[in-house]
C-alpha cells in the first residue's frame, strides 16, 4: 500500500515476508480473509494494491473506502479480454467491477501468461533436464512478474494513471521450446521438450486443478488463442520508461529453482 506524502507506507504481511521493508516504511499485519482486521493497517493508507482472491474483496473494498483509501491497483487479467468466457476472467471481470463502482478511483493491471509459470517445470528439469508440454512451438508473450511489479509501482506513486487499464505483456512471444532453451542456457546444459497431446495434458493436469480449470489452462496455452493473447504491448516501457525483461533474463534470475 502507498500511504499519503510524510506518512509510513504500510502493508499487509505476515511476519515471514516483513522483513525487507526500506527505511521508513511500517508494516502493519491485516488479513483479507477477515475485512474487520485491516482498519489499523489501512490509517492514514491513500492508494491500495490489491490481488483479487485473497480474502472477499466486496468487502475488502468496503474497508478501503470507509478507511478514506482515494485509489487502488487491481491484478486483473489479459483474460478478461481474450477469453471472457472462462470462469476465472468472469471472476476477475466482476472484481474490476466492484472496483470501478467502489467510489475509488482505479488502476487495472491485465497481465498475460506470467514467465514464472515455468516453474511448473522446476522438477521435470531437476530430475530428468527436460519437459513434456502440450502447445510446444505455440508463442506468448510471457511477462516478467517484476514488470507487473513495476507498473503497479508507477501507478501507485504517480500521476497520471487512476481511470487507465493496462495490458501488461513481455517484450517478444516465446515458445515453450523456446523457454526450455533459455533455461537451459542458464542451466549451462540442454532441457529437452517432449510435445504431448492436450488429451495427455489434460489427465495429468485434473487431479489437482480440477477438470474445468484444467480445460482453460489448455485453452490459454495454445488450444484456444486469438489476435488479442498473441499481441505484444508496449505498455511496460511506455508506463515505466524501461523495457520489458525478456524471459531469458527471467531464466537467468530463477535459474537456482531448476538445479
Amino acid at each position: 500500500m502507498h500511504g499519503s506524502g510524510g506518512s509510513p507506507v504500510r502493508g499487509l504481511t505476515r511476519d515471514a515476508v516483513r522483513a525487507s521493508f526500506p527505511d521508513g516504511a511500517e508494516a502493519v499485519e491485516g488479513d483479507l480473509a477477515r475485512p474487520a482486521s485491516l482498519k489499523s493497517a489501512l490509517d492514514g493508507v491513500r492508494s491500495v494494491f490489491l490481488v483479487p482472491g485473497m480474502g472477499a474483496d466486496a468487502d475488502v473494498l468496503t474497508a478501503a473506502r470507509q478507511a478514506g483509501v482515494e485509489h487502488v491497483v487491481l491484478v486483473s487479467s489479459i483474460t478478461v479480454r481474450t477469453h471472457p468466457h472462462l470462469p476465472a476472467a468472469a471472476g476477475n471481470l466482476a472484481v474490476e467491477q466492484l472496483l470501478r463502482d467502489s467510489g475509488m478511483s482505479w488502476t487495472i493491471l491485465r497481465p498475460t501468461q506470467f514467465a514464472s509459470n515455468a516453474l511448473w517445470w522446476a522438477e521435470s528439469i531437476r530430475e530428468h533436464r527436460s519437459i513434456r508440454v502440450p502447445y510446444a512451438d505455440i508463442g506468448l508473450p510471457a511477462v516478467h512478474p517484476a514488470d507487473i511489479a513495476a507498473v503497479a509501482r508507477t501507478a501507485l506513486t504517480g500521476p497520471g494513471h487512476r481511470g487507465r487499464t493496462y495490458a501488461l505483456t513481455g517484450p517478444e512471444r516465446i515458445t515453450p521450446r523456446q523457454q526450455a532453451r533459455a533455461i537451459g542456457a542458464a542451466l549451462g546444459h540442454e532441457v529437452s521438450v517432449e510435445e504431448i497431446s492436450r488429451e495427455e495434458a489434460h489427465r495429468q493436469m485434473a487431479p489437482f486443478l480440477g477438470e474445468q480449470t484444467a480445460h482453460a489452462v489448455l485453452d490459454l496455452m495454445g488450444g484456444d488463442v486469438n489476435d488479442e493473447l498473441l499481441k505484444v504491448h508496449d505498455t511496460v516501457p511506455s508506463v515505466t520508461g524501461s523495457p520489458a525483461r525478456p524471459f531469458r533474463q527471467w531464466a537467468t534470475e530463477n535459474v537456482a529453482a531448476f538445479r
